[in-house]
């Protein structure tokens, strides 16, 4: 499998979303620190306050916004690794109580949103490999059993440009690019409505990130998928999101589709974010030919 040029890094289809609202966040306010209230030790620190937003079914969203922002408290959240203070999160109709949606099974929530992580390393068990690791979760969601989880890891291993000769590696001698490929596979093992990128491509160099961006533009199209999209990186923004919300010190400051926001930002902090973002899609080196990683 061979990596475009530069030039043809996958951008944003311009497909129209749905009206169909999958996530809809109310309100939200996460606060640390003995539940929020005062301590001798430590004050109540809010991540998040008071943030509305809503997913429509086939938008790309990214939630931008520098390092204490509250983007990844928020992400979070959405996938019930971090329960709100207060407000609350409906995920394709069904309000989110803890790890489960309401009236759903762990099981059946996981099938509607999961999330992939910065660093895949922390994120896959390193004593598994691949295979091993990609079929605990098809057993687990899918149900499927004997040759059929062997024809389904297959199957995501080639859905995520994954060569079937590294399903039986370990971890550790997988590169950064494989690993998160793998984590990609298991969190696409459950057939999610959407999926929460939590900085995904942030600790990859800049021709494995192009890469990387390449797959999630196609899995969207091919599969329908739903994106949120965590990230500092506002020239990520441009190649995978339609629509981009701006938090400050856990707050929104402002939202809009990706060309409003980063040729036309309203707000004085959106327009440091844009002009402080590394311009690094722009600049990638030449990789036609490369193999993939």
């Amino acid at each position: 499998m061979l990596l475009a040029s530069p030039d043809d890094v996958a951008v944003p289809t311009g497909t129209p979303a749905s009206d169909e609202i999958l996530i809809e966040a109310t309100q939200l306010r996460r606060v640390f620190g003995r539940g929020g209230i005062l301590s001798r030790s430590m004050e109540p620190t809010v991540a998040v306050d008071d943030a509305t937003f809503t997913v429509l079914r086939g938008e790309s969203v990214a939630i931008v916004g520098e390092s204490g922002s509250g983007k990844t408290t928020v992400a979070r959240m959405l996938v019930g690794l971090e329960r709100p203070t207060s407000g609350e999160v409906i995920v394709t109709g069904r309000r989110r109580s803890g790890r489960k949606l309401e009236g759903l099974t762990r099981k059946e929530s996981a099938k509607r949103i999961q999330i992939v992580f910065q660093d895949p390393y922390l994120s896959l068990d390193p004593s598994q490999s691949v295979s091993s690791s990609i079929k605990e979760i098809v057993r687990f969601a899918i149900g499927l059993k004997g040759a059929e989880v062997e024809r389904r890891v297959r199957e995501l291993a080639e859905q995520v440009g994954l060569d079937e000769q590294l399903l039986g590696r370990f971890p550790r001698a997988l590169s950064g690019g494989q690993r998160q490929r793998v984590a990609i596979a298991r969190a696409l093992a459950s057939e999610p409505d959407v999926l929460v990128l939590d900085e995904a491509t942030a600790s990859l160099d800049a021709s494995i990130q192009a890469q990387i961006l390449n797959l999630l533009a196609d899995l969207r199209e091919r599969l329908g998928l739903t994106y949120v999209f965590v990230t500092h990186d506002l020239s990520v923004v441009r190649q995978v999101c339609d629509t981009v919300i701006v938090f400050r010190e856990g707050s929104i400051v402002e939202r809009g589709t990706v060309e409003a926001i980063l040729d036309h930002p309203a707000e004085e902090y959106t327009r440091q974010l844009v002009a402080s973002s590394p311009a690094r899609m722009s600049k990638l080196p030449a990789v036609a030919g490369a193999e993939v990683s």
